[in-house]
């Protein structure tokens, strides 16, 4: 009865690493520039290390360290995928800085990258950011000026 006073919840999320932000179109991975997983931001980064995007719970890191899902309090469901075709690296050139089942907060590191290594393998270091429960989502708004917040989520009541 009382949910009709609620309001909906605005959530921020951060880029996992400094770096240029783009549109999530621009990724040459169709499964990601076509939306099939969720929507979302890419950013091509400058450092090394992949941050938790937001406040939330490690739910998923692939075993090739490539990605990982954090999961946060309101359930949204957030995947980092680092570089383009790089689970073909079968996990050289990343290194996994926490576990699965982890609570994290807002910049904690979580996979250390070789970032020269992924370039000099011939794959893409641009890295999405999708929210892959849109269901959730009633509305996205997205920031390319680089700043600390790339994504603005309100969160469906």
């Amino acid at each position: 009865m009382f949910n009709m006073f609620r309001k909906n919840k605005v959530f921020s999320i951060r880029s996992p690493f400094e770096g240029e932000i783009r549109d999530i179109t621009t990724v040459s991975d169709q499964a990601f520039s076509n939306k099939l997983l969720g929507d979302g931001v890419a950013v091509k980064p400058k450092n090394n290390i992949a941050v938790a995007p937001c406040d939330g719970k490690i739910t998923q890191i692939f075993p090739t360290n490539h990605a990982f899902g954090i999961t946060t309090e309101e359930g949204l469901e957030i995947l980092v995928h680092i570089g383009i075709d790089t689970v073909d690296l079968k996990g050289e050139g990343f290194k996994r800085l926490v576990e699965v089942g982890s609570k994290v907060k807002k910049g904690t590191g979580i996979i250390e990258v070789n970032l020269a290594y992924i370039k000099n393998s011939g794959k893409d270091t641009i890295t999405p950011i999708v929210i892959t429960n849109m269901d959730k989502v009633e509305s996205l708004d997205k920031n390319f000026n680089n700043g600390e917040e790339i994504l603005k989520i309100k969160i469906k009541k």
